[in-house]
């Protein structure tokens, strides 16, 4: 293959027809990535804290609107967001949305299973003693059960935040001009040897998923080291006894 053709088509694998046009490609890719990611972390916690605090038939309802997100197959997902949120809302709703919408809800149900257990995890004793104190049970898991919760969760975050990045190529099947869909405009308009443009779409993908694995282990090693060095100081600025 003529690689000249693959490279003159780099910018358009990467940010599609922007500035000409919207924004699209990798760039777009990262842009559902991000929205998706908060929009989970958020529905995520929220649910998982649900999950710890709830009781009886609302906690059945609870696992049961949880199971169903988890149940569903993604492509699925993106396909009732898109057609029904319109209906819904009785506007149009764009593609974009919808599927950072399809993605936020099958990252916070999964989400939702670490948070809970990342807050069982933290021990029952800790929640008993936060009770003693006086707290209610909200401030106790509030206050006390999720700041250690957050280092048991944060490798189930990272692990469902990378599935995102990948999560986000179905976003084609609506018509959002994401890295796939226009890498297959690439391919379509070059007609031959798809290889080396599907494998560069690979790497592209293998890049930002390496990288955002990367910078969370960087950051979650950075913890130990930062709390040894604020224990060093306060030992070496407490005054003699």
């Amino acid at each position: 293959m003529d690689f000249a053709l693959l490279f003159s088509n780099v910018p358009y694998l990467l940010v599609g027809p922007f500035p000409d046009g919207p924004l699209g490609g990798a760039a777009l890719s990262l842009v559902l990535a991000i929205a998706s990611a908060v929009g989970s972390a958020v529905l995520g916690v929220a649910l998982g804290v649900a999950m710890a605090l709830a009781r009886g038939p609302s906690r059945v309802l609870l696992l049961a609107f949880v199971g169903f997100f988890r149940a569903i197959p993604v492509l699925m997902l993106v396909f009732w967001t898109y057609f029904l949120m319109p209906m819904l809302l009785h506007m149009d709703v764009p593609g974009l949305a919808t599927v950072v919408c399809a993605l936020a809800l099958v990252g916070g149900a999964y989400l939702a299973h670490a948070v809970h257990a990342g807050i069982v995890a933290a021990g029952d004793g800790q929640r008993q003693a936060g009770l003693s104190l006086g707290l209610t049970r909200w401030q106790t898991v509030r206050y006390v059960l999720l700041p250690q919760a957050i280092r048991i969760m944060t490798p189930s975050f990272v692990n469902q935040w990378v599935a995102l990045v990948k999560d986000t190529s179905l976003a084609y099947i609506v018509g959002v001009p994401e890295l796939s869909f226009v890498a297959t405009q690439v391919n379509n308009r070059l007609m031959v040897y798809p290889a080396p443009v599907f494998l560069f779409v690979a790497a592209i993908y293998l890049v930002l998923c390496t990288s955002l694995d990367g910078a969370a282990r960087w950051l979650l090693s950075r913890r130990p080291r930062e709390a040894r060095i604020a224990q060093a100081t306060r030992e070496r600025t407490e005054p003699a006894r």
